[in-house]
């Protein structure tokens, strides 16, 4: 039954294929044969892993449902494996190691693999991973096109609380709405949305600009962390990125989310060049988010005279921090400082973005003067609050194994008790310990 590497043949409709690679013949025997019990499914083994790694996404990313791969035959190659297979191909990968070492589990997690178990097998726990992987291949993606609405942020100066804004906007709007909703970190060098979220993110915006020829809506769905509020995250880099993204990578990117999501979310920071970036399409609203100094509001006047052509009355000013009493400026001045009228004032409260920053606590989820605006700001999208509908996108999950931090933000579950915890986001500076369940 085993076989060298080779490209699969094509299989009937509803079955599903899965490829086990391990040097192990008895872990091999013992992987395959618990994928075969599943029932309507094809296993096929795989003695060796992948001479190269350049070509193992053509030959085992792609016409695979999975790929359950064996981490203890060589570690370091399998985790590179894995992280290769699931940056270019569209297999689900899986993983299993006969210990259950948290700094393996945890480098699995950030190479992307969406499963982890342990030898010996446990019957129940493939059976679910692989009822997972059925969902999945069903057409519903496909079938749920929808013409998304791309919502920008954009600051007047560099730290008027773009990014504060911005996410909390889009924790609020997922909430609010209860539909499908990203944000889209494209402030590449210093972008922070993710920790404000308390979100450990594997993957980044970098991973899909660099892929964007072959971006699609399966791909963007692996590189992006699911957060309690049920917003899904395309985070900024943790490190630098060596090269500037392209105006037309950027382009496919939201083109591809707007298909996938129906509302998209975007911190650019205090990029201005919008209209070149592709930032700025038809169904487009723009915020323009300043606050209540002379630098900053001379920049906002400039900024909405070049863009008040292109935007419209699709242009909001939200003005962060306000504090007319103290500024000595009141919103006559402000209107007659900008030459527009003020859509937006979100009072200062630096406990709460303290508490954020250090926690990932959304402020919309605290007891704050801001978590009212801002959600009034979503609901002026969405209108009216509506029901949350939907589970949570599984992540990484560990057979037997669970990781026990609990989220500062709030769940969007509504059965308290029920909802599966995220190893992708803790507080920040923290590491996860797993134990068994």
């Amino acid at each position: 039954m085993s076989s060298s590497i080779q490209t699969p043949e094509s299989l009937p409709d509803g079955l599903l294929t899965v490829a086990v690679v391990s040097p192990d013949s008895l872990q091999r025997i013992a992987a395959t044969t618990a994928v075969a019990q599943c029932g309507n499914v094809d296993a096929r083994e795989f003695a060796e892993y992948p001479p190269n790694l350049s070509n193992a996404a053509s030959l085992l990313g792609q016409g695979f449902s999975a790929v359950l791969i064996d981490l203890d035959g060589n570690p370091e190659y399998a985790l590179a494996l894995v992280e290769k297979l699931c940056i270019e191909g569209s297999a689900i990968v899986m993983v299993y190691s006969a210990k259950a070492d948290s700094d393996l589990i945890l480098r699995s997690m950030r190479a992307g693999a969406r499963e982890f178990f342990t030898v010996p097998f446990n019957q129940s726990s493939i059976a679910k991973a692989l009822h997972w992987v059925a969902a999945q291949q069903q057409p519903t993606l496909a079938a749920r096109k929808v013409d998304g609405r791309q919502l920008v942020f954009f600051g007047s100066k560099g730290g008027v609380g773009v990014t504060t804004v911005a996410t909390n906007f889009a924790v609020a709007l997922a909430e609010e709405s209860g539909q499908s909703t990203v944000l889209i970190d494209l402030n590449l060098h210093l972008g922070d949305a993710a920790m404000n979220l308390g979100i450990d993110a594997p993957r980044s915006v970098v991973d899909a600009l660099q892929h964007a020829t072959r971006l699609d809506s399966h791909l963007l769905s692996k590189l992006v962390v699911r957060h309690d509020s049920g917003l899904s995250v395309l985070s900024a880099p943790a490190e630098l990125p060596a090269n500037m993204a392209t105006n037309v990578a950027i382009g496919s990117l939201l083109q591809v989310a707007r298909r996938q999501f129906h509302y998209v979310v975007i911190d650019a920071g205090k990029k201005i060049d919008l209209k070149q970036m592709q930032l700025y399409e038809e169904s487009a609203s723009a915020y323009l988010v300043t606050q209540m100094g002379i630098p900053e509001l001379r920049n906002a006047n400039r900024l909405i005279t070049q863009f008040s052509t292109d935007f419209g009355p699709k242009l909001e000013i939200v003005v962060n921090r306000h504090q007319s009493r103290s500024s000595g400026l009141s919103d006559e001045h402000l209107t007659k400082a900008l030459n527009r009228p003020i859509q937006w004032k979100i009072p200062n409260d630096f406990a709460a973005v303290r508490k954020m920053q250090s926690t990932g606590t959304p402020i919309v989820h605290q007891e704050s003067s801001i978590a009212g605006v801002i959600r009034q700001m979503a609901r002026s999208v969405c209108g009216t609050s509506a029901a949350k509908e939907g589970e949570a996108a599984r992540g990484f999950s560990v057979a037997g194994l669970r990781f026990p931090w609990k989220s500062a933000a709030k769940s969007s579950n509504p059965e308290k008790g029920k909802t599966e915890p995220n190893p992708t986001q803790h507080p920040p500076h923290s590491l996860p310990e797993p134990f068994l369940r």
